[in-house]
């Protein structure tokens, strides 16, 4: 189970957007994510007129290693933690779900909506 999905509002922790706060777009791998706004390069494109694409300087959002965000708790308006609780059998079927666990807040234990 992944700790940080797409969907989830993150904070960049280390580099040089740290501080950062944005939306987590794409999981490129098991890794690494694509936040949005954050880690944004002037990538050099070619023309192709094939493709009817025009050459010039393209802003990018490339991905990030997932272990240089924090997932945002809006309740404590920081960034948190993520654990995983494990799940009985019976609540497990009350949720009508084949996952053995639910993704928490370290701080506080709420569980974490997404």
């Amino acid at each position: 189970m992944n700790k940080i999905r797409k969907g989830d509002q993150v904070v960049v922790t280390t580099g040089r957007d740290k501080g950062k706060r944005g939306t987590v777009t794409q999981r490129v791998d098991e890794e690494r994510i694509v936040v949005e706004g954050v880690n944004v390069v002037k990538k050099h494109v070619k023309p192709n007129p094939m493709k009817g694409t025009t050459g010039g300087v393209v802003d990018k959002t490339m991905p990030i290693h997932q272990s240089n965000v924090a997932i945002w708790n809006a309740a404590a308006g920081k960034a948190d933690k993520v654990g995983i609780k494990l799940l009985s059998k019976e609540e497990q079927a009350a949720r009508k779900t084949r996952d053995n666990g639910v993704r928490v807040y370290k701080s506080t234990g709420a569980e974490i909506k997404a």
